[in-house]
């Protein structure tokens, strides 16, 4: 439950982050800067959802990740093949469902080709930006922090990741939209 929870504010977090970093970002692209920023609580509710139907889940995963692959007899190589793994795995299907639930949840179903064209279009650029930032997490985490705590630092920086996969989601968003109007 504390897994549950703890997702749902992450994710919560990351998302207010994000449409604060967005509108300071359209405030100060625009001729006026009289504009105020507004909050979106269905986004919100959107990515909350995503959040927590992911949480048990990853949470299992990164555990198993933790607990095997030490094939090894030194730290070194057995972290190289965990963040190796985790890049490969867990880092391409998290942002393909991330973006996917994105679409499928904003009510542009049933257009099918909706959510595949928001996956193809951001997870190969989320994922090169997730091997430039979760690769040093997950090894700093998995050398440093004690187990029954790597959920807590994990989570911590998964409100920045947040904030990230917010942004991309929003300007693919508004980039659709301008597709859709031509």
């Amino acid at each position: 439950m504390t897994q549950f929870i703890s997702s749902l504010i992450i994710y919560f977090l990351g998302d207010l982050s994000s449409q604060l970093v967005q509108s300071k970002d359209t405030t100060t692209s625009e001729a006026s800067s009289s504009s105020s920023f507004t909050y979106d609580p269905l986004r919100a509710l959107r990515t909350v959802t995503i959040g927590g139907i992911s949480s048990i889940p990853s949470y299992h995963f990164f555990y198993f990740l933790a607990n095997n692959f030490n094939y090894f007899s030194s730290h070194i190589p057995n972290l190289a093949l965990k963040v190796l793994i985790n890049q490969l795995t867990f880092a391409p299907l998290f942002n393909a469902y991330f973006f996917g639930m994105q679409s499928l949840l904003s009510l542009e179903w049933p257009q099918p080709d909706a959510a595949w064209r928001r996956i193809r279009d951001t997870v190969p650029q989320s994922w090169l930006k997730s091997c430039q930032f979760w690769p040093f997490v997950t090894a700093f985490s998995f050398t440093f922090v004690p187990i029954q705590h790597r959920s807590i630092f994990a989570g911590f920086m998964a409100i920045w990741w947040q904030t990230y996969l917010g942004i991309v989601n929003q300007r693919a968003v508004v980039k659709e939209k301008g597709l859709g109007s031509k």
